[in-house]
């Protein structure tokens, strides 16, 4: 090895394509004593399973050799394009690829190469710079390895040097420059031109406060990391090129002094720095021993780990442009680890089933009201006002329970008519049955249905009061066992009775096509912040203080590890950053897990538009559902994002962000299904056959009131 090899700390990439490049490699080979290593394959191999995956042209680049002077090899590598890519896949999405590609123009200096070595190689190896610039005099030393990951082997080399190689080693295409002869007042200016950030690792006061001096002067934001309870300080001279360097810590000290000053004179310098009333006591212990009983200032390689993790994320914020403010903060691992608890173990425990029959309401009036509110309704929010007296029973839309995906009160009218339709069953089983009414528009509710007793008689309505009693929704997944022809013709003869259309989806393919669309509107509500935040607020978890509406989350029928999933679904901020990245496939996975389960889908249609036309449709819907439920099927509900949705402003209410997205979902949905213009759907049914329901949703009564 000769003298330039010994110093070297860059790898010497070789292009075999490349005429002198491949002299040097035919050079290298016919030396016995320097080792090729190629697993270039399993690299290749690497690039090709990335996802998404990588175009054509990433592929076909070709592969580089890097030389390593000091290890005497040569290694087989990618292109720097697909080298970059794979090294940092990982990194998704905690740093996202357009990122990643901003961070990689980053160019930092770190000055002192003890604490600065973790911090550099962090740095490095994260992806957060595209150039690194080192100055440190000193060389490497038994007495570092406590704290420096060198080996035995760097012993006596610059420590730069040693942070240079290691780099190398993790990225041979990260130019790195090294300042070995360290930094003094003469070579600082030249140290922080043209760097965008600056660590400051340095031991001396001197160069701490000189180079704040110079890259303040070029408006340079400095972080510097204290092995001490995990101190961390940031200087944003980019935002603040006035504001005075370590905080002003030094007081009106003339820092041209500094060099000058004996070690003894520094002293109150130094602790007014390190905030001497705030050190760990065994830090602030060992400062007094210093020259007796221990040579030098303390440090564990875990508190220089934590510093270099605590830089990193200062430096990603700085490159993205994120907030980060001047000042000081400890991560103080100790503390924290004084600070540990048991987790909540109760959350993580399924809440025992309960029954929750609702309290009973007096008279026929009481039973006919109690049979309304039994009625289904999206997310089971009852956006209904029942009052029942001697002569009938009113059900008013409750314009206060509306939410965005119940466009125009179109959802709310069709829980307002699956509430009619089973307070009809209860009168006609109690020999009540009179006329029933729909009004659009009256006395302030967008709708109201109104049920006259009489004792008009209704068999056949009669006999489904304890089918109506039990209908519940059934989110199991379910198998898709046939459905007969004849359980069809009576489900479709029920909605007919009540001037609905009822289209049965049992093609296979048919419900591949609805399994794709309806998951795809799910998604949607998952990304818009609007819809998402309605829709977590509809769930009830054990403990919950409004168990009387809303969705029990035992009723979802999900596993141990799918509720615990769900407790990151709910968060708004996971959310935001998937509809940031346009990612989040998998959220309508379930949606289209249980669609593919189901032996059928039913589409409720009715001729028409208005409230009175959905109510009627909700009328259907719930006999519908009553009869499926009666002949062993599991019902559950299905009601997409572009549900009730008419207009343009419909589609941009819901979510501007995929406004036309749900347009062309729904245009796919009526097409599938062959609704014509004129028709409105009113629910979509998920048909299987399944065990019972876990969780029966509860019912509140407080809507309801019974007149005497």
């Amino acid at each position: 090895m000769d003298a330039s090899e010994k110093t070297a700390y860059t790898a010497q990439i070789l292009d075999p394509g490349d005429f002198g490049d491949s002299s040097v490699l035919q050079r290298l080979r016919a030396d016995p004593t320097v080792e090729f290593i190629d697993h270039r394959d399993t690299q290749l191999a690497n690039l090709r399973g990335l996802r998404p995956a990588p175009d054509a042209e990433l592929l076909a680049e070709g592969g580089r050799w890097a030389y390593y002077p000091w290890r005497r090899a040569v290694v087989a590598v990618l292109g720097p394009r697909g080298y970059r890519a794979v090294r940092l896949d990982r990194n998704r999405n905690n740093i996202t690829p357009p990122e990643q590609e901003q961070l990689g123009r980053l160019r930092i200096g770190v000055a002192g190469l003890s604490v600065g070595h973790v911090i550099a190689h962090t740095l490095a190896a994260q992806g957060l710079c595209g150039r690194l610039r080192l100055a440190d005099f000193d060389h490497l030393e038994l007495s570092n390895l406590n704290r420096v990951p060198a080996s035995v082997f760097d012993i006596g080399i610059n420590k730069a040097c040693v942070a240079a190689r290691r780099i190398a080693e993790l990225d041979p295409y990260l130019p790195v420059e090294v300042v070995d002869a360290g930094l003094t007042l003469d070579t600082v200016d030249a140290f922080v031109d043209g760097l965008d950030i600056v660590i400051e690792e340095c031991d001396s006061l001197d160069m701490k406060a000189v180079l704040r001096e110079g890259a303040r002067a070029r408006r340079i934001p400095v972080l510097m990391a204290t092995s001490d309870r995990g101190l961390v300080d940031v200087e944003r001279f980019d935002h603040e090129p006035d504001r005075p360097i370590l905080h002003g810590l030094l007081g009106d000290l003339d820092i041209g002094l500094l060099p000058g000053m004996s070690s003894r004179e520094k002293v109150p310098h130094i602790l007014r720095h390190l905030e001497a009333e705030r050190l760990s006591p065994r830090a602030a212990a060992s400062l007094i021993e210093i020259d007796r009983t221990v040579s030098t200032w303390p440090q564990l390689a875990s508190d220089v780990v934590l510093g270099a993790s605590a830089l990193a994320e200062g430096v990603r914020r700085i490159g993205l442009g994120e907030p980060l403010r001047s000042g000081r903060t400890r991560v103080d691992i100790a503390w924290a680890l004084d600070q540990l608890d048991e987790p909540d173990m109760a959350r993580h425990r399924p809440a025992p089933a309960e029954n929750h029959e609702p309290a009973e309401l007096p008279g026929i009036p009481g039973v006919i009201a109690a049979a309304a509110v039994r009625a289904p309704s999206g997310g089971n929010v009852q956006p209904w006002y029942v009052q029942a007296g001697p002569t009938g029973i009113t059900i008013d839309v409750a314009a206060q329970h509306t939410s965005t995906m119940d466009v125009g009160f179109r959802g709310s009218a069709v829980a307002v008519g699956a509430a009619l339709q089973n307070a009809r069953i209860a009168a006609a089983a109690h020999h009540a049955l009179g006329p029933a009414t729909l009004t659009d528009d009256v006395d302030g509710t967008p709708l109201r249905a109104t049920l006259t007793f009489a004792d008009g008689a209704d068999p056949t309505l009669a006999d489904l009061y304890q089918p109506m009693l039990q209908r519940s929704t059934n989110r199991h997944h379910g198998t898709p066992e046939p459905i007969d022809a004849a359980t069809i013709e009576a489900l479709t003869a029920a909605a007919q009775r009540e001037g609905a259309r009822l289209r049965v989806i049992i093609d296979r393919d048919d419900i591949v096509r609805a399994a794709t669309i309806l998951a795809a509107s799910d998604r949607t509500r998952y990304l818009t912040p609007h819809l998402h935040r309605e829709m977590v607020s509809e769930l009830r978890w054990p403990g919950d203080a409004d168990p009387d509406t809303g969705i029990e989350v035992r009723s979802l029928e999900l596993d141990a590890g799918d509720l615990e999933l769900l407790e990151v679904l709910r968060r708004p901020d996971v959310m935001a950053h998937l509809a940031r990245w346009d990612a989040g496939s998998a959220l309508g996975e379930e949606t289209r897990d249980r669609i593919l389960a189901s032996s059928a889908l039913a589409v409720v249609s009715v001729p028409g538009g208005e409230l009175r036309d959905y109510a009627r449709g909700g009328s259907a819907v719930e006999l519908v559902w009553i009869i499926a439920q009666q002949r062993g099927l599991a019902v559950q509900p299905v009601s997409p994002v572009f549900l009730y949705a008419h207009t343009p402003a419909d589609f941009d209410a819901l979510s501007p962000q995929f406004a036309d997205q749900l347009r062309q979902l729904q245009r796919d949905f009526r097409g599938l299904i062959d609704i014509p213009d004129e028709e409105s759907i009113v629910l979509v049914l998920r048909f299987t056959v399944g065990p019972p329901a876990s969780a029966p949703s509860r019912r509140s009564l407080d809507r309801a009131r019974v007149l005497s």
